[in-house]
């Protein structure tokens, strides 16, 4: 009986997990692949006599939606644009904060961090003040130098560009901790015999901290690159998609479909959609680290 116990003494430990993983996450998973094959809406919902199987449907009519393919643009756009600039300057605020040893760079990490845990509801608020073309302070700094304003939210481009600014300062604070952390691993011997060898700042920073960084680096991309791809918060509060959907992404045209039209099978069958294109960028990605750290 003991020797029982002790053997499954694991499964025991990690059964409330399962379960909890299983009904709350699998199985949703589940029901919403089931109802991506079926024209559920609100009346489906009042009765489940009504709900109609409708195979492929789904997933035809979301590719010929143009409103849809205008949202995968707009999610690719900030992909592109915003995983660079994430890794960039959360990298490079990290080495240079890592540098430094007084307490004025203890502040600075709590500055850099504080936006990533603020309501991003609250902080889209306060940045949609900013960005207004007749009353915000960005537009009132640019007439000081009797530059033209900008139509931070009103321009197809330009507001996509203004939500990934405000993006880009939220996700920096979180992922700089996580470089800060890997950085902090890297022996300092590794410096001090590059110095000796007549390495500088550049060539150090090419030749052991980058290396040495791989791991993070493929960590932080593969989490930011799943949050671009789900880029909703910003977009919902701040431009409602427009204008013209010049700044929907594809979460939020399944929120509309969803919660707004009552659309159930047509959102579920958008959300299949993002969810298999998650899973094959970050399918990719780990593909290419592990050729990078020689394993097949």
């Amino acid at each position: 009986m003991y020797g029982f116990m002790n053997k499954n003494a694991p499964y025991f430990f990690i059964a409330p997990t399962l379960l909890l993983l299983t009904l709350f996450s699998l199985l949703p998973i589940a029901i919403a692949l089931i109802i991506s094959f079926t024209d559920m809406d609100l009346g489906g919902l009042a009765n489940f006599s009504d709900i109609e199987f409708v195979g492929l449907n789904n997933y035809v009519e979301v590719f010929a939606d143009p409103v849809f393919l205008k949202s995968i643009t707009n999610t690719l756009f900030y992909v592109i644009v915003g995983v660079p600039l994430v890794l960039l300057f959360s990298l490079t605020i990290a080495i240079l904060i890592n540098l430094g040893t007084s307490r004025i760079f203890k502040v600075f990490r709590v500055v850099y961090y504080l936006p990533s845990v603020t309501n991003i509801v609250a902080v889209a608020v306060v940045w949609s003040y900013l960005y207004n073309p007749t009353l915000g302070l960005l537009n009132y700094l640019l007439s000081l130098f009797s530059l033209p304003e900008v139509p931070w939210l009103t321009d197809p481009t330009m507001a996509k560009i203004s939500l990934i600014l405000l993006a880009l300062w939220k996700a920096i604070g979180l992922n700089m901790v996580i470089f800060i952390a890997a950085l902090q691993g890297i022996p300092r011997s590794y410096y001090e015999a590059a110095q000796l060898d007549g390495a500088n700042a550049w060539q150090q920073v090419t030749q052991i901290t980058i290396p040495m960084l791989r791991f993070a680096i493929f960590f932080v991309s593969v989490t930011t690159m799943i949050g671009w791809l789900q880029f909703f918060e910003e977009p919902f509060v701040m431009t409602e998609g427009g204008p013209l959907d010049g700044t929907i992404s594809v979460a939020l045209f399944i929120y509309n479909n969803g919660f707004q039209l009552s659309n159930f099978g047509y959102a579920a069958a958008g959300s299949f959609v993002l969810f298999a294109a998650i899973i094959i960028v970050t399918l990719i990605q780990m593909r290419a680290q592990n050729k990078d750290s020689g394993m097949l």
